[in-house]
C-alpha cells in the first residue's frame, strides 16, 4: 500500500506535483505487480478531502486499485485523551504544552463496519478492496512443534547416536576424575552406567540430542577460550558432556526433575557465564549457527501502578511531590504493586483523597485517565539472556526487531513465551558477576604465585572456606551478603557442601516462615530429634537432617513409598504447587494404594503427602541451588586463602558504583588487609593486589576519570617511566583524554601524594597547592607543546626548566577539609575519618565509642559523623533513621517526628552530630539500637559541656584585635578566660559577662590563625 499522505506518493501529491506521484505509483506497480494498492485514509489531518480526490484521480489514470484503510490508535472514541497522556510520557511533553505536536485525532479509535462505510460511502470500491488484501494475507502457524537449530555430526551416525557417543566417551573422563583408584571406579561404574543408558533414551525419545549438543558446543567453547561458566542441571549426560560440573548422583539430583519423560517440554539448563565476557559466547553462536539465524528476545515494558500515576501526573503537570505521596500509598505485595483498582480497595487514604474539597477532582481525573493506561506496553527491551537459534532464517518463524545504534542487536518481536509456543528454542545465556569476580582473582593469584588454580579440581571439604561462612565473613561472598543471611550463618554454622545448598534454599520468605529453618538448625545441632518418618526414607532426608527441603525429596518420597516413577512424582509435585483440589485427592488415593501395594502403611503415605503438600510451596529446586552453592563455596575459599587477590577482584568488579566499593573496602581492612591509596606512579585502571596481605587502589574507581583517561596515563607511564610531578604528568598526557577535571580528581584523591610538593614539618602533602597549579600547569603544557616545532632560545641547554612555572604557593587544608575533597573523589573517607578531628575533644563528654555501646535505662551520650538518613512514614508522621559512625563502628538512631521537626537543621551528612538517646539491645537486628531524646551540634554540646573557654596570650596582647573577634560570636554560654605573661609575672582573667561566647568551629578557628592552636582550649568539666 502506497501509506496515503505519509507515503512517497501522497507526499508528491500533497506537494501538487500529480506527475511525479503518477511515477512514482508506476515503479512500485512494477515491483509488486497485481498486489499495490493506493491508499486513502479520512481521520480529520489536514488537507483530508483534497489528498483523498487526488488519490482517486490518480488510480483513475493508472488503474492501480484504491483501497481505504483507518489507522487505529486507541479503541474507543473516549480514548483519546488517555492516548495523548501516553504519547506525551512517551515523548517528554505536558499535555498543557500549546507548542507540542499533534500528530493524532480523536478519530483514530477502532471504528465499526458501518461507520466505515459511512466514511467512504462514496468510494465503495477502496472499502471492498480492503477485503481483497484481507485474503491475500492468511497465513497457517504450527504452534507446539519445536523447530531445533541443525547441529554437525559425523557422515554415517545419526545425531542421537552421536549424542550417545559422545555421553559415553564423556562419562569414561568424568569417572577417572571422580575415582582415581580403579578397584573404587569399577564398583561405582554400574549405577553410573545405568543412569546413563536411561536418560540418554529418555532423550532420545523426547527428540532432545541436538539441545543437548548445542548447549555443550557452546559452553564447551566457553570454557576452552576463557570464558567462566556456572551451570546446574540434574544430569548425568549434562556432566559427562562437560554442560555442569556437579556429579548429579552425589547430591541426589533427578534427571526427572530436569527432563520429565511422563511430561514433554523443553529442557531449561541454567547457565549462568562470566559478566564481562558473556557476549563472546553469543558472538560464537552467531557466526557459528548464522547470523541471520540467531536473534535475542524482546521485553515488553508495561506502566505499572505506580509509575503511571507518576508519569500521568507529569503530564497535567501536578507536583511531583503530590504524585509521589499518591504512588507511595499503593501497597506492595510479594515485590509488585498492586492494581489501582485494588489499591483503592486497601488504601482509604486514596479514597479519602479522591473525597477531598481540595485537590479530590484532581485526584479522581489523575487516577480515570491512569487506570486506562495501566499495564499497557510502554517499550521494547531486550531479554537480559534469552538467545533463540532457528534451523534457518529467523524471520521464517518469527518477526524480528532492530533498535537504533551501531552496537544494537537483532531481537524477536515475540516475548519469551510467544516464541517458545511458535516453536523457537530459548537458550539461557545470563551473565554472573561473581564468575568475573573468580575468573579476576584467579588470574591475580598465577601472577603472583605462577600457579593457575583450577577450583572445581579442590572438592568442597576445605574447612577455612567453611570458617568463612560460619564466623558470617561473607561480604561479597555469593548469595549470602545480606544481614539476615550472615545471622542464619551464624546460626547454621555450615561444616559440609550439602548445608550450603540448604542454606540457599532456606533462605526465603516461606521456609523462614514456616519454622523449617529453626527445625534445620536444631536438628543439625543435636538439639531435636530427627524424624526420617521411616528407615527407607533416611537416605533421601539425611542430608537435611529430616526436613523436607527440596523438590526432589518430595519426588524421592513419592515414588520410595507410594510407588510412584520418578516421572508420575514430578507431576505429583507440580500438582501440590498448583493446588487444585480435585487432581490432589486423586494423588491422595493413588500415594495411599501405591503404599499398601508396596507394604508400609497407608496412613503413613496419607501423613506424608500433607507434609509433603506443605512443603512442595516452599520446595526449591536442588539442581538450581546446587550449581549456587559451588560459586558460594569457591568465593568463601578464595577469600579463605587469597584474601587480597579476591577482595581486589570484587572491588574490580564494581569500580563504578562508589558506594559497593566503600563495602567491599571496610570488609577488605576489616580482613586485615592493607589497601594502599591511588597513585598515579604505581596503580593500574583497576583494584591490584601487591602481596597476599596488600592492595593498591585502582586509578578507576576515582570518579570523573574513566577507562580511557586512565589508560592514556598508563601508556605515557610506561613509555617515558614515572612522572616526576604535576608539571610533567600535564605535558606527557593528552590534554583532550586527561583533562583538567580528570586531573583535579586525582589530585583530591590522593593519587599525586608521592610526587607532591612537600611544606616543612607538614605530616601530609600540600593537596591544596597541587589543585590550585593545575590550571598554570595545564597552560605550561600547552605552551610548550606549540612551542615544541619551533625554534626558540629557551631550547638552549636547561634553560627551559629555569623558566618551568612554579606551584601556587596557598595554606595546606586541614584534616577535615582533605577528607571532604578526597570522598567527592573517592566516594568515601579513605586516608583517615572526619571524626578523628575532633574526637580529642568529644572525649571529654562522650564516654563510649559506638563499638563498645551498652544498653541503659539512662540517657546516653553518643557522636558520630552523619553517614546516611532514611525516613520511613509512620501513623505519626514522619520518622527518621540517622546513620552515625565515628570510625569504630556504625549505629542506626531512631529519630521521632516531634524532634526530627524541631531539630531538622542539626541533621547534616558529613558533619558530627551528638547525640542523648536510650540505648536499648534489639533482638530483631541482634545489636544495640538508638532512639534519639535529644540532638546537639559540636558547637551546642561545648555550650553544654564546657566549663570555659582559655586563651593564653603569651605576650601578644591586644586587647582591640581580642575584642573584634569574640564579638561576633557573643552573647553566649561560654566563659571567656585569659591568661597572659610576660618575663616578670603571670595572671588568669575572666573576662565580663558581655563577652560571654559560642564556642563555634568558626570563633576556634579565627582565634587558633592568630594565637596558634595550641593556645587556644575549651575547658571542660
Amino acid at each position: 500500500m502506497s501509506g496515503a499522505h505519509l507515503g512517497d506518493v501522497g507526499e508528491a501529491l500533497l506537494n501538487g506535483n500529480f506527475d511525479l506521484a503518477g511515477q512514482r505509483a508506476k515503479a512500485w506497480e512494477e515491483i509488486f505487480p497485481g498486489a499495490f494498492y493506493l491508499e486513502v485514509q479520512r481521520y480529520g489531518q489536514s488537507q483530508q478531502e483534497a489528498i483523498v480526490q487526488q488519490t482517486a484521480d490518480l488510480a483513475g489514470e493508472t488503474g492501480i486499485p484504491l483501497v481505504a484503510t483507518h489507522p487505529i490508535q486507541f479503541m474507543n472514541r473516549d480514548d483519546f485523551r488517555a492516548h495523548e497522556a501516553r504519547v506525551c510520557i512517551a515523548e517528554g511533553y505536558v499535555l498543557g504544552d500549546t507548542r507540542r505536536p499533534k500528530l493524532y485525532t480523536e478519530e483514530q479509535y477502532f471504528k465499526t463496519q458501518a461507520e466505515m462505510a459511512e466514511l467512504f460511502v462514496d468510494l465503495p470500491e477502496a472499502l471492498e478492496n480492503s477485503l481483497e488484501i484481507a485474503k491475500r494475507c492468511n497465513i497457517t502457524m504450527t504452534l507446539g512443534k519445536n523447530f531445533l537449530p541443525d547441529f554437525p555430526i559425523p557422515p554415517g551416525m545419526t545425531i542421537g547416536e552421536y549424542l550417545v557417543d559422545e555421553a559415553e566417551k564423556g562419562l569414561e573422563v568424568r569417572l577417572a576424575e571422580l575415582y582415581p583408584d580403579p578397584e573404587v571406579r569399577a564398583q561405582r561404574r554400574p549405577e553410573y552406567d545405568e543412569r546413563l543408558i536411561f536418560e540418554c533414551k529418555t532423550i532420545l525419545q523426547m527428540g532432545f540430542p541436538g539441545y543437548f549438543l548445542i548447549v555443550a558446543d557452546f559452553i564447551n567453547w566457553a570454557k576452552n577460550n576463557g570464558v567462566p561458566v556456572g551451570s546446574g542441571a540434574g544430569s548425568l549426560v549434562a556432566y559427562s558432556l562437560r554442560i555442569t560440573d556437579l556429579d548429579p548422583l552425589a547430591y541426589a539430583l533427578l534427571f526427572e526433575r530436569f527432563l520429565n519423560p511422563e511430561r514433554v517440554s523443553m529442557p531449561d539448563f541454567d547457565i549462568d557465564f562470566c559478566q564481562d565476557n558473556r557476549w563472546r559466547v553469543i558472538e560464537y553462536v552467531r557466526q557459528h549457527y548464522g547470523e541471520d539465524a540467531v536473534s535475542q528476545i524482546a521485553t515488553f515494558g508495561t506502566m505499572s501502578s505506580k509509575a503511571v500515576i507518576r508519569d500521568v501526573g507529569r503530564v497535567f503537570g501536578l507536583p511531583y511531590s503530590m504524585c509521589d505521596r499518591i504512588s507511595k500509598l499503593i501497597p506492595i505485595v510479594q515485590n509488585k504493586p498492586v492494581s489501582l483498582a485494588e489499591a483503592l480497595e486497601q488504601e482509604p487514604q486514596l479514597k479519602e483523597m479522591m473525597q477531598g474539597d481540595g485537590d479530590g477532582e484532581t485526584v479522581r481525573e489523575l487516577f480515570d485517565l491512569a487506570s486506562r493506561l495501566e499495564d499497557l506496553t510502554r517499550n521494547v527491551g531486550m531479554h537480559a539472556g534469552g538467545v533463540l537459534i532457528a534451523p534457518g532464517k529467523i524471520t521464517d518463524f518469527c518477526p524480528i526487531y532492530q533498535a537504533t545504534g551501531s552496537d544494537a542487536s537483532t531481537v524477536s518481536q515475540f516475548d519469551k513465551d510467544d516464541v517458545e509456543k511458535v516453536g523457537l528454542v530459548k537458550f539461557d545465556f545470563l551473565g554472573l558477576r561473581n564468575l568475573t569476580i573468580i575468573e579476576l582473582a584467579v588470574e591475580y593469584i598465577r601472577r603472583m604465585t605462577g600457579e593457575k588454580l583450577d577450583l572445581m579440581s579442590l572438592g568442597f571439604t576445605d574447612p577455612a572456606a567453611y570458617q568463612i561462612l560460619k564466623d558470617a565473613n561473607t561480604t561479597a561472598i555469593f548469595q549470602v551478603e545480606s544481614e539476615g543471611m550472615k545471622k542464619l550463618l551464624k546460626k547454621l554454622a555450615p561444616d559440609r557442601f550439602e548445608d550450603i545448598i540448604a542454606v540457599l534454599a532456606l533462605y526465603r520468605p516461606g521456609p523462614l516462615g514456616s519454622g523449617m529453618v529453626d527445625d534445620f538448625i536444631l536438628r543439625k545441632k543435636g538439639q531435636q530429634k530427627i524424624d526420617y518418618f521411616h528407615p527407607d526414607l533416611t537416605a533421601c532426608l539425611s542430608p537435611t537432617y529430616g526436613v523436607i527441603v527440596y523438590q526432589e525429596q518430595v519426588m524421592q518420597i513419592s515414588q520410595i513409598i507410594g510407588g510412584y516413577t520418578l516421572g508420575g512424582a514430578d507431576m505429583l509435585r507440580r500438582a501440590m504447587g498448583k493446588k487444585k483440589a480435585e487432581e490432589m485427592a486423586k494423588h491422595r488415593e493413588t500415594i495411599a494404594a501405591g503404599a499398601k501395594e508396596k507394604g508400609y502403611d497407608p496412613a503413613l503415605a496419607e501423613q506424608l503427602f500433607d507434609l509433603m503438600t506443605k512443603f512442595a510451596e516452599y520446595g526449591f529446586n536442588k539442581s538450581h541451588t546446587a550449581a549456587y552453592a559451588v560459586v558460594t563455596y569457591h568465593t568463601a575459599w578464595l577469600k579463605a586463602h587469597h584474601c587480597a587477590a579476591f577482595m581486589a577482584a570484587t572491588m574490580s568488579s564494581d569500580l563504578d558504583n562508589t558506594d559497593s566499593v566503600k563495602i567491599f573496602y571496610e570488609d577488605t581492612i576489616a580482613n586485615k588487609i592493607k589497601v594502599l591509596g591511588p597513585d598515579v606512579n604505581v596503580s593500574n585502571y583497576r583494584f591490584e593486589p601487591v602481596d597476599r596481605g596488600t592492595i593498591r587502589y585502582g586509578l578507576g574507581a576515582v570518579k570523573g576519570t574513566g577507562e580511557q583517561a586512565v589508560n592514556v596515563i598508563l601508556k605515557a607511564r610506561e613509555e617515558g617511566g614515572p612522572f616526576k610531578d604535576l608539571f610533567d604528568f600535564c605535558q606527557r598526557c593528552d590534554k583532550r583524554m586527561v583533562n583538567r577535571r580528570t586531573t583535579e580528581a586525582l589530585i583530591k584523591a590522593g593519587a599525586f601524594d608521592a610526587i607532591a610538593p612537600v611544606e616543612a614539618g607538614a605530616k601530609l602533602p600540600n593537596r591544596h597547592k597541587l589543585l590550585a597549579t593545575v590550571g598554570i600547569a595545564m597552560d605550561f603544557a600547552e605552551q610548550m607543546e606549540r612551542n615544541a616545532m619551533q625554534t626558540s632560545l629557551f631550547d638552549v641547554g636547561d634553560v627551559a626548566d629555569e623558566h618551568a612555572p612554579e606551584y601556587v604557593n596557598v595554606r595546606p587544608w586541614d584534616e577535615k577539609t582533605l577528607l571532604m575533597e578526597e570522598k567527592t573523589a573517592l566516594g568515601f573517607f579513605f586516608s583517615g575519618h572526619p571524626y578523628n578531628t575532633c574526637k580529642k575533644e568529644l572525649s571529654r563528654f562522650v564516654r563510649r565509642p559506638l563499638n563498645r555501646l551498652e544498653p541503659s535505662k539512662e540517657l546516653t551520650t553518643l557522636a558520630g559523623v552523619v553517614v546516611g538518613v532514611r525516613t520511613q512514614m509512620t501513623r505519626r508522621g514522619k520518622m527518621l533513621f540517622v546513620q552515625l559512625d565515628d570510625g569504630t563502628g556504625m549505629i542506626e538512631v531512631t529519630v521521632f517526628n516531634e524532634l526530627f521537626e524541631a531539630e531538622r537543621a542539626k541533621i547534616v551528612t558529613d558533619e558530627v552530630l551528638i547525640i542523648e538517646g536510650k540505648v536499648r539491645y534489639d533482638d530483631f537486628s541482634g545489636g544495640n539500637s538508638v532512639t534519639a531524646d535529644k540532638l546537639m551540634t559540636l558547637g551546642e554540646a561545648r555550650a553544654r559541656f564546657a566549663r570555659h573557654l582559655l586563651l593564653k596570650m603569651n605576650g601578644n596582647s591586644d586587647a582591640r584585635k581580642l575584642k573584634s573577634l569574640l564579638t561576633p560570636f557573643a552573647p553566649g554560654s561560654a566563659d571567656v578566660r585569659v591568661r597572659y605573661r610576660n618575663a616578670d609575672a603571670e595572671c588568669e582573667l575572666q573576662l565580663g559577662k558581655d563577652l560571654r561566647v559560642r564556642l563555634d568551629d568558626a570563633l576556634l578557628e579565627a582565634l587558633s590563625g592568630w594565637l596558634q592552636p595550641e593556645n587556644v582550649e575549651i575547658i571542660y568539666s
